[in-house]
């Protein structure tokens, strides 16, 4: 136990053994203590202290059995599963690969924390990182130099500059993805340089405590039991694999959730109020809006089409390298019926008649989309004005209403791109000769660096396009034997898989190949649902089943691996290290399954 979490925990501490923590620090202080734990382990340990951390009478707890927890955790999880590759070097300022790599001393490196300098405020204001200055922060009564780190913010530098010269509570309060994981607290041990003065910290706690007053979490919806949860605030739940392939159209409880922020909530009144700005200023045409009403009197369209979230998979990244974000497994993807209008006929109702002309005579380049939540991103004007490229402005999933966590009243479907290009809660749709701003299109969120680049301080990201249309994915979802004799070890047995595979950009699957011994022998298998989508607008996943002979192992078990191939002949590669990015992104190499059959 490091002095740094002992500090956390014994800061309102009174005689007896027990702690008396306010709701948001000791969410801190446990997630701080256990931050070489995962969030499902945070989660089942707060659970065994009986902790309800919306129950402040809960918070009276025993710094024992806190700290027994912690140290148990800390023991349990040493090694993070990241592999050592000495061909990457790892930069003197951390980043999330580097820190992956970390062994358990390594991993504290002021712990005396007490020996270091006290700063008040106005000193931390101070470095804001204005006329070259440092960029300072303050956290749980630490106080950090960032400086080295903004280009590597996961989150994007946009983000975290808004706390330079200040406190992050305020932001974190919002912000809880970072309590999802130890990668937070582990970055910011290493850029530690001093203590804040108590009175200062005594300030911060007493805007926290009037924030807590106003949950921006209160109003979440209520969500299926049955999703594999990764954080709740904001909510990042998948689609559990048992259930993947259960139904072509996944069903809308079980879509899976990948939420920046709070869910917005609309009352009767702002629904009735409503209304989506079509921005032309760019064009000279000004700006219309257009009601609810307005827009399903429209004609309707529906777009049978899959999205899935750009890091889906990354948990099969961290196992080589860590990255940054959420540990997604195969299940950050779903497959709904979108019903709305289309994009190019609303853009055309409020006055762009013609595409190209705009493009090619006044530099129309981009279409932006604008959330309610600030979510900001953009596609290309030749995707958004494509008669066969079935972007719409959506209202309808799956035959009824949009929900909320789905992007209520309105949302962009824009089939065979990445996700994150479908911006939920519409609230302003603009053409633009430049991209979005914001994290989501400019910043490092999603852009897909080279896998020597552990370190995004010396990269122009201006230059490096963000993700747009998706690449090649496949997945197995269940595995049965289909003979009924006794295996032994090195026996073949045949085993019956099944699963999906999808494309991005409307790109057929015309193969998914399914090995049971490492690739040295391949059996093609059979495309069911969806193998019949029109040419090139295949905007939905396909499902297949496939017979595999399989090699059994010591253990009793066979291992199997699926690759697709598209339209153009593009295949997945066999293994993800070349792949590999900082982020996270794109992790299409095989997809592989184990079951046990002895």
């Amino acid at each position: 136990m490091n002095r740094h979490c002992l500090r956390l925990l014994a800061r309102n501490g009174v005689p007896g053994g027990s702690i008396q923590l306010k709701p948001w620090r000791a969410r801190f202080a446990f997630s701080s203590c256990c931050m070489h734990s995962s969030s499902r382990q945070m989660a089942t340990s707060a659970s065994s202290c009986n902790m309800d951390w919306s129950d402040s009478s809960d918070f009276d707890i025993k710094a024992s059995v806190l700290i027994a927890t912690a140290s148990l955790l800390f023991a349990s999880t040493l090694s993070d599963g990241s592999t050592k590759c000495e061909s990457r070097k790892t930069a003197d300022r951390p980043t999330p690969s580097s820190v992956g790599k970390e062994d358990f001393e390594s991993a504290f490196v002021y712990s005396d924390v007490d020996k270091l300098p006290v700063y008040t405020m106005d000193e931390v204001s101070f470095n804001d990182g204005t006329n070259g200055r440092s960029i300072w922060m303050t956290y749980g009564g630490i106080v950090y130099d960032v400086t080295d780190f903004i280009a590597n913010h996961p989150g994007g530098s946009e983000k975290i500059i808004m706390a330079a010269g200040s406190a992050i509570e305020p932001f974190w309060h919002t912000y809880r993805q970072h309590f999802a994981s130890d990668l937070p607290m582990r970055l910011m041990e290493h850029m530690a340089i001093g203590r804040l003065d108590p009175a200062d910290q005594d300030k911060i706690d007493e805007q926290m405590a009037v924030l807590q007053e106003d949950d921006p979490y209160a109003r979440e919806p209520a969500r299926h039991k049955a999703l594999k949860i990764h954080s709740d605030t904001p909510m990042n739940a998948e689609t559990p694999t048992r259930l993947l392939t259960k139904s072509y159209l996944t069903p809308t409880s079980l879509f899976y959730i990948r939420h920046h922020h709070p869910v917005p909530f609309l009352s009767e009144k702002d629904i009735h109020d409503y209304r989506l700005k079509i921005d032309l200023t760019a064009l000279g045409k000004g700006v219309r809006s257009f009601s609810l009403d307005d827009i399903r009197k429209m004609e309707k369209v529906e777009v049978v089409a899959t999205l899935q979230c750009s890091g889906n998979r990354r948990s099969g990244f961290n196992s080589f390298q860590r990255t940054s974000g959420t540990p997604w497994g195969q299940g950050a993807i779903s497959t709904a019926k979108f019903g709305g209008v289309r994009l190019r006929d609303l853009l055309k109702l409020a006055g762009l008649d013609d595409p190209i002309a705009a493009q090619e005579k006044q530099g129309i380049e981009h279409v932006r989309f604008h959330g309610m939540d600030g979510m900001m991103a953009s596609i290309g004007i030749e995707k958004a004005s494509n008669p066969y490229g079935d972007v719409i402005v959506c209202y309808e999933m799956n035959g009824e209403l949009l929900p909320r966590d789905h992007g209520f009243p309105l949302r962009i479907i824009v089939p065979g791109y990445a996700a994150v290009r479908s911006v939920k809660w519409l609230e302003k749709i603009e053409v633009s000769p430049t991209e979005a701003d914001g994290p989501w299109q400019r910043g490092l969120n999603y852009k897909t660096l080279p896998p020597c680049i552990t370190d995004a301080k010396n990269i122009d990201l201006r230059q490096m396009p963000s993700m747009t249309e998706a690449s090649l994915f496949s997945g197995i979802t269940t595995m049965k034997r289909v003979d009924d004799n006794a295996p032994q070890p090195g026996d073949r047995v045949t085993v019956r898989a099944n699963g999906w595979a999808w494309a991005g950009g409307g790109r057929n699957i015309v193969r998914v190949d399914v090995t049971g011994d490492d690739g040295k022998t391949w059996a093609t298998a059979k495309l069911k649902q969806g193998k019949e989508q029109r040419f090139g607008r295949a905007w939905a996943w396909v499902f297949w089943e496939c017979d595999v002979p399989a090699v059994v192992s010591e253990s009793g078990t066979v291992s199997l691996a699926s690759k697709a191939v598209d339209m153009a002949f593009n295949v997945q590669p066999e293994k993800s290290d070349h792949t590999w990015n900082v982020r996270g992104l794109g992790n299409n190499s095989w997809y592989r399954a184990q079951t046990r059959v002895a």
